[in-house]
């Protein structure tokens, strides 16, 4: 792009192409030899072990007597492309057979105890996977009135953490997202003994 050689000066080219002086004699410095011996390093453990994030890779090269941080890890993982590779769990996923339930919280006041409760599904990592936790709150006070653990996805932890929940009394709006097991018949069953207008998120 700047000829050297042009018939413009280079401070002239320079100033056309809005750059600085300085910077068109910078020549990148590249990366260190200490660098380069552990990306290769780091290339082949994520060909054995292509699951490891920056913390794993920083441990198993500890391992091995090599003393390095996780952010220069992260950093030399970000400039090779390298990322961890992993079954993602899916916490919210709706069954088109079920029924889809109104949204009642849109310009809502919530302002006092058990008018709102809320539940939700996310999952809590161990070593060897990750395991379900389902929780029900109470909208306004924030308050975790119960919670469940589960290796699978079926609506029966739900249902549990929900009666533990009616057990200490009952709202009048239960608000979750439209997944399989908050749409389940056995968890609306669990609502409707007590008459609860049950609400779902459109999403």
């Amino acid at each position: 792009m700047i000829e050297p050689a042009g018939t413009l000066s280079l401070s002239r080219q320079c100033a056309l192409l809005d750059l600085s002086r300085s910077s068109l004699y910078y020549r990148p410095r590249g990366e260190r030899a200490e660098n380069l011996a552990l990306m290769r390093r780091m290339d082949e453990l994520h060909l054995e072990y292509p699951f490891y994030g920056s913390r794993q890779m920083m441990r198993h090269l500890r391992r091995e007597g090599v003393i390095v941080g996780r952010h220069r890890i992260r950093r030399l993982m970000r400039l090779m492309g390298m990322e961890a590779v992993y079954r993602r769990p899916r916490t919210s996923v709706a069954n088109l057979e079920h029924r889809v339930f109104p949204y009642l919280l849109r310009c809502l006041e919530i302002s006092r105890a058990d008018h709102v409760w809320c539940a939700d599904i996310t999952y809590v990592p161990v070593t060897q996977g990750f395991f379900y936790l389902v929780a029900v709150m109470d909208w306004a006070t924030r308050h975790v009135l119960t919670w469940r653990l589960s290796n699978t996805m079926d609506a029966t932890f739900c249902v549990r953490a929900l009666d533990e929940a009616l057990a200490r009394g009952a709202p009048e709006i239960l608000n979750t997202d439209q997944g399989s097991q908050f749409t389940s018949e056995a968890f609306a069953d669990c609502s409707a003994t007590i008459r609860m207008r049950i609400q779902r998120q459109s999403g």
